[in-house]
């Protein structure tokens, strides 16, 4: 009886257990109180009502549903497998995960936070139509992007210099949404010594909760011609890890926030 509510999106159904658990949802249900506490569209919000109330004259508690919830969302991050995800040639006989679909699906549900870094980009409002969009469209969303500025063999620009180069193109001519992201880069990479290292990771976090990783960058060519690999986890403590990795990154100054232009 439980099972339709163990269907719900995993954001979707975590608000269910908060509210119930907080009481802002309780017997007798309510359209009304499920859409204002859960945030849902009317469709949702219908489901979610009626297994309630399926639940409610089964005599089960809302206490028991929390139970229940929590119980099924631990055993899934228990059990939880990655997905390989593949960028190229598609192989009869053999599921795979598309890394573009992966890609626009995670960024275009993420509801609080998104963690994206990627050595490069072509085409860039492209590149970054479906998170600008959904930048656009949560007000509440925060969007870290990590990039990498390249030095070309030869050039001896002063860094800070390739740094605002680098910044008023991407403002300017990159980037396509009306609200901005917060985005960083790695000053090593800029450096003359050519024995520096660049910002090489290639890997998206959305909402602490899930994690992609990929050799794919942000261009079209990766996303869907050549020949990529990557894995998608919904471990929420891998997810955690790689978010915090990038945030201490950028607490010690080893990435620097790009000026606006």
């Amino acid at each position: 009886m439980i099972d339709p509510l163990l269907s719900l999106p995993a954001q979707l159904r975590r608000r269910l257990t908060e509210s119930l658990a907080a009481g802002t949802i309780g017997p007798p249900y309510s359209a009304m109180a499920v859409r204002s506490s859960l945030g849902a569209a009317e469709e949702e919000a219908g489901f979610v009502l009626a297994a309630l109330t399926a639940l409610d004259r089964a005599d089960v508690a809302p206490q028991g549903i929390v139970l229940a919830l929590r119980a099924a969302d631990k055993a899934r991050e228990e059990v939880a497998r990655p997905d390989l995800v593949w960028s190229g040639p598609e192989v009869p006989g053999l599921h795979a995960r598309d890394t573009r679909r992966v890609y626009e699906q995670l960024i275009g549900a993420a509801e609080h936070s998104i963690w994206a870094s990627t050595y490069a980009y072509f085409e860039a409002p492209k590149a970054f139509k479906v998170m600008s969009e959904r930048i656009d469209a949560t007000p509440n969303l925060s969007v870290k992007l990590l990039l990498n500025i390249a030095r070309r063999r030869g050039d001896t620009t002063a860094s800070e210099n390739l740094v605002r180069q680098f910044a008023d193109q991407f403002w300017t001519k990159d980037w396509p949404g009306r609200r901005r992201p917060d985005v960083y880069y790695y000053p090593r990479s800029l450096d003359l010594d050519e024995t520096t290292g660049v910002l090489h990771a290639k890997g998206v976090v959305v909402d602490d909760e899930a994690v992609f990783v990929t050799s794919a960058n942000f261009t079209e060519a990766a996303l869907d011609r050549n020949i990529e690999v990557g894995m998608l986890s919904r471990d929420r403590t891998l997810a955690a890890s790689l978010a915090t990795h990038f945030r201490v990154l950028i607490e010690r100054e080893l990435l620097l926030p790009l000026p606006s232009a």
